[in-house]
């Protein structure tokens, strides 16, 4: 997409501070969309845990079961999601959100009730995984191409910055919260809730009035033909390449980086996994502060600058994360990983505003899938990648590895030319 689309001036910073907050602040629909994010969000994360879990204690499975049964969840992206792409931008995205947790939350309740009559199988478990995978690739590549049918141009980047709030305030409480219910209940009675979850979002996004149009039909285009423009139009802008591989490489390294973290952590400096736990919410908190502080950045200093600085900062809190250690140097794990996670988000918030603004609306489903395939294809490589390299050389040598691996990344921000200079991005016909 040529940068014809963006504006020669950066917008004053009062533009971007309270007016738009508050007319967000009081925009029933968006707040209608954040509340059915938050709900879905947080239950996506509870399924996590809690589907894992209920195979395991309910059917006894086995470690590759297990194993298994997160795969079938997780790859759902990697399989479906550059299609779901064409298939969001050929219809409305409000009904493909409304069916989507439906069919989700049917899917879960169908956990407990099998239970309930001693009806419960592994089989009808992977299942349930694979219908809440495809559900969330549905579900997210369409509240991601929603976004600008609910808030005006200006508001767009706090409306970015809220939904990425809720998914690191999701990413943060979330599995302790389906911890908590399987522990004080039972795991099919999370699950029960859980399910319960995905219908009340559902049923808030049912209440949104906003106006939606109707695609434009695209003809009989073959569905290769449709995903190759969605891949042109990633590549074809230069700063939303750049963030697409940017997005990718870090979470190649990030699938490393969950592999090695637990055995580092957990076996080779002997932390409980509660307290492993415990850290992570530490440093999930410096990505909730990073998403809520995003959009104020971002009217502050410009989209080019945010990204380019959230890069350069990134740098020293990756460096110390390897001198982790115990007692007092447990401190470079929760500061280092929660600055990045801070950082990071910054950065996200203001990619994902800037692509909204910059590409055609037609366009986003396929866009937004694309991105999330290149990161999510790119997480289990990482994942197979650190597992072999600690078997090999071990995980604190590993963790160094991973750490000069998150260097690159960064360093493809801060070498690209004009990013530091990019005008504000205007809406894109």
């Amino acid at each position: 997409m040529a940068d014809r689309n963006l504006q020669t001036a950066s917008r004053p910073p009062d533009e971007f501070d309270e007016k738009p907050t508050s007319r967000l602040s009081r925009n029933r629909e968006f707040l209608l969309l954040l509340g059915a994010d938050t709900v879905s969000q947080v239950g996506t994360q509870v399924t996590l845990i809690a589907l894992p879990v209920a195979a395991l204690v309910t059917l006894d499975a086995n470690p590759f079961q297990i194993g298994l049964l997160n795969a079938v969840e997780m790859m759902a992206f990697v399989f479906f999601g550059l299609p779901v792409g064409v298939w969001v931008d050929r219809m409305r995205r409000r009904p493909i959100q409304v069916v989507s947790d439906v069919v989700r939350g049917v899917a879960l309740l169908s956990v407990p009730l099998a239970w309930a009559f001693d009806a419960l199988t592994i089989g009808q478990m992977f299942c349930v995984a694979a219908v809440i995978g495809i559900g969330t690739v549905f579900f997210d590549v369409a509240h991601m191409s929603y976004l600008p049918t609910v808030v005006s141009d200006e508001e767009l980047t706090r409306g970015a910055g809220a939904l990425e709030s809720v998914y690191q305030v999701a990413k943060l409480g979330g599995p302790g919260l389906g911890g908590l219910l399987v522990q004080a209940f039972t795991a099919p009675f999370a699950l029960l809730v859980d399910g319960v979850s995905y219908l009340l979002s559902g049923l808030l996004l049912g209440r949104i009035r906003a106006t939606e149009e109707q695609p434009e039909r695209t003809g009989h285009e073959k569905l290769r033909v449709q995903i190759a423009e969605g891949l042109r139009c990633v590549a074809g802008n230069r700063i939303v390449r750049l963030t697409a591989m940017n997005g990718a490489l870090t979470m190649l390294f990030f699938g490393a980086w969950n592999a090695i973290s637990i055995v580092f952590m957990i076996r080779e400096l002997g932390i409980s996994p509660g307290v492993y736990g415990l850290l992570l919410i530490g440093v999930s908190i410096g990505g909730a502060l990073g998403a809520m502080a995003a959009a104020r950045v971002v009217g502050r200093i410009g989209t080019g600058r945010t990204m380019w600085w959230a890069s350069a900062l990134s740098i020293p809190a990756i460096a110390v994360i390897p001198f982790t250690g115990n007692g007092w140097a447990m401190a470079f794990f929760v500061l280092g990983a929660g600055v990045f996670e801070l950082f990071s988000s910054v950065f996200n918030v203001a990619q994902f505003s800037y692509r909204l603004a910059v590409l055609p609306q037609r366009l986003h489903g396929r866009v937004n899938a694309t991105m999330r395939f290149l990161m999510w294809g790119a997480t289990p490589v990482g994942a197979v990648m650190g597992g072999a390299l600690i078997g090999v050389i071990g995980a604190r040598q590993t963790l160094w590895l991973c750490a000069a691996g998150f260097f690159l990344p960064q360093l493809l921000v801060l070498l690209t030319p004009g990013v530091r200079t990019l005008p504000e991005p205007a809406k894109a016909d």
